[in-house]
This record gives C-alpha cells, structure tokens and sequence, in this order.
C-alpha cells in the first residue's frame, strides 16, 4: 500500500428498515460481544436486498452500500458519481468513520478531513474563530500551526466580519464557506467533500474547486468529490466511480463515467413535482406547491417560440421575508449555461409578510434555445444573505427550438447554447479599395 492512500475492501453496510436491533435484549449483547469483543461476524446478520428504494422489497435488510471494492492513489481525484440513495454519502461516511462497515475492511493513510453536511463538526455556540481551532485540533494541529493558517481561512471563506460570531447565527452559505475552508487549509491528507458546495454561491463554487485542483495537484494530496455537476466532475477529476443501488456499476476515467452516467441516470427519479425536490428549507417556512407555465411537474416542453417562464411558489411562512429568486439553466451534463440573479446584481426584494403567500414571478428566457433537454436549479434567497431553500435540477425543459424567419424550427446543439448579436448600434462596415 506504498502508493495507495485509500484502499476499499469488500465493503459492505447493511441497514434494517424500521425497528433498530435485533428485537431482543439478550440477542443485543450477544451481537455487541460477538462483533465488538471478539471480531466475529455478526451472529444476526441476515440476507439483505439491493437497496433499490423505489420498490418494496419482501427483505427488512437492505445493502446500502454492497461489495465496495477500489483503490485510491496518493494525490489522486476521484468523482463519486450517482443518482440519490445510490450509496455515496454512506461510503464517505465509512470512510470519514461517522459509522463503520458492516462487512470488509477500509484503510487509509494520513488524517481525513470531511465535509460531508453544512456545519460538519461545528458547535453552533461557539464563534467561527472558536470553530476553527476546535477542529484543527481534532485534525491533529498545533495551535501554532493553526495560527500559520488562521488568517488564509478566514480571508477564503469570505467572511471576517462575522468571525467572531457565533456559528448558529451563520446563513447555510456562510456554514459552508467556513467549513470547506477548515476542511481544506488545514493540511489533511485526505478531503472528502460531498454534495454541500451546492449551497455556495457560483463564485464560492469556483473557488472551492480551484482549491480542490491546488490541493491535489500542488500539494499531492488525495481527495474525494461526491457531486452531481458534471461540469465540476470533469474540471477536477482524474477518474469517475458510479454507484448504482450500492454497488460499484463502473470505474473508469472521467469522461467515461460521465458519459455512463449520463446514459443510465434518470433526471429526478424520486421526485414527481418541483416541491419534492426542495433541499436544505428552513424551518419557519412551509411549501404548498410550486408551479412554472401552470404545472407542478419536473418536465415540462416549451413551445416553439416560448420566451417566458412564469413560477409561482405557494407557501406560509412564520417570519417575514425579504426574497427574491435566482435560477439557474444547465446543460443536461450540469455545465451552468444561463442564470437569473438579479436580486443580487440590482439590489431589490420583495417583502412576504407573515402568514400565507403566493409569490409570481415572470422570467425571460434567452432568445434562442437549442433543440433538447436543459435542467434548471431554483433557489428562494434573500439576496446576498442566505437561501430559504434551493431546489436543484428541479426541473426538465423540453425544447423543439424556437422557430426562425422560415418557419423552420432553429437546431444550435452544435453551435452553442446563446445566440450572439452584434453591438447596437455599430453593426457592421464595408469598405472598398
């Protein structure tokens, strides 16, 4: 294992659906003596199913995670790619040591740092400051050490006025800011970083894998990226795992796995309507329903010559907001291609009182759009400062392509998402000699 920097081997985690244990006392003790005392295999482990999660199974054993069997280089990338419950966020969670494996065995070399949800190892009473030197200490750092640091961390994550505040009155944007800069300043061997960029704004994003490449690439150290942008996944990654119902379904070089992916990976499988796609809500506020051109379904056709979107979100909310709304269209490969941010860039919101609202909004689409499929990100924000939520790829645009001065539908899949116009005003000059 001279090379290698994480080894998995044979891995396995098995869950049992509705009651935790074994349903008696004396059969409890007799599982912890067996596997905790004397290294036995479990005595109680039963035949579990493929964790498809979409079909009841006659099993109340499931294999979130099933045969896992990979090596990870030292200084190697490697992109954890696959639908929602395919096993991702369990394998890093093996591997981080939130919980251990029922079968096999995971080794690793040097200290891991993890950033698995918003907050990871945060204490919400103590300061961003505070935070920081708790969990450079878990990582192993000296004080000195940490203090050699301090000062990049707090300028990456962007927040030095709020600092010295407490953690729990952070925006999940700012949680994360801190979180990935912790994660990844204070010289772990290993990173391990799942989905939680997406609640960073685009220039967060951009950052954090330019300092994912840095650290890869630069400093050699190894990192684990689970996410479901392939943009991010190609940018970064030197190789691809797919998961599929918690087994390994290809392991290859990034494009390929992309590709595989891509092929086989249904767009929102488990979500029937925008509103199930909702992510990361806060508490105070309530979804009823949200509707884009009259239908709360995640795909939806555009009409030759469709210029607009109009949303509504229908909700009740215990506190007043200050919101506006930020979308995002995406290539099918999740490349960013289009965005509304214009709370951010103008400056205005709207005010939502408390109690029920219904909040209508009519968005302008780019003058051209190309024959096929696009996703798009909703997020409810109050700009500049945080998300009520966000709902990723919540949605699916069938386009025919709009229609041109020939009565024939326009097809730009091989020229570009975004028609280009010349300057107004200057276009264009012949000259003769």
């Amino acid at each position: 294992m001279s090379d290698i920097s994480i080894q998995f081997d044979h891995i396995g985690k098995l869950y049992r659906l509705g009651l935790v244990g074994t349903g008696t006392l004396s059969h409890d003790l007799n599982r912890w003596w067996q596997t905790k005392v004397l290294h036995h295999e479990d005595p109680y482990l039963r035949v579990g199913e493929v964790n498809d999660r979409a079909h009841k199974g006659s099993s109340d054993y499931v294999w979130a995670l099933k045969d896992i069997t990979f090596d990870v280089k030292e200084g190697d990338v490697v992109g954890i790619i696959g639908k929602n419950g395919a096993g991702k966020s369990t394998l890093l969670k093996l591997l981080s040591r939130v919980t251990s494996p029922t079968t096999g065995i995971i080794r690793a070399k040097g200290r891991i740092a993890s950033l698995l949800e918003v907050g990871t190892g945060f204490h919400g009473e103590m300061t961003g400051r505070e935070n920081i030197y708790m969990n450079g200490s878990i990582l192993g750092m000296t004080r000195s050490e940490i203090n050699r640091k301090l000062d990049d961390i707090i300028d990456f994550a962007g927040i030095e006025r709020y600092i010295d505040t407490p953690v729990k009155r952070y925006s999940s944007g700012m949680t994360v800011r801190l979180g990935f800069a912790v994660a990844a300043f204070l010289d772990p061997e290993i990173l391990v970083v799942d989905e939680v960029l997406a609640v960073g704004d685009a220039e967060f994003q951009r950052k954090a894998i330019g300092k994912m490449q840095d650290v890869s690439r630069g400093e050699g150290r190894t990192v684990l990226f689970v996410s479901h942008n392939m943009s991010a996944i190609r940018s970064l990654c030197h190789r691809g795992v797919v998961l599929d119902n918690g087994m390994v379904s290809f392991d290859g070089e990034t494009e390929d796995a992309v590709q595989f992916y891509l092929k086989d990976a249904p767009v929102n499988d488990e979500a029937k309507s925008i509103k199930e796609c909702i992510s990361n809500k806060k508490s105070y506020l309530e979804i009823y329903d949200i509707q884009i051109n009259g239908s709360s379904s995640v795909n939806t056709s555009l009409k030759p010559g469709q210029k607009e979107l109009d949303l509504m979100i229908h909700g009740v909310t215990q506190d007043p907001l200050k919101c506006e709304i930020k979308m995002i269209i995406k290539k099918m490969d999740g490349t960013p291609m289009a965005s509304l941010i214009e709370g951010r860039n103008k400056g205005y919101h709207f005010d939502v009182h408390s109690g029920e609202f219904i909040f209508r909004k009519r968005i302008s689409l780019p003058r051209y759009l190309a024959n096929g499929d696009y996703l798009v990100d909703l997020y409810f924000v109050q700009p500049m400062i945080q998300d009520y939520f966000f709902a990723p790829s919540c949605l699916t645009l069938h386009v025919e392509g709009f229609y041109d001065q020939f009565g024939d539908p326009l097809n730009l899949s091989n020229e570009g998402f975004i028609g280009l116009e010349s300057v107004e005003g200057f276009p264009g000059s012949v000259e003769y000699l």
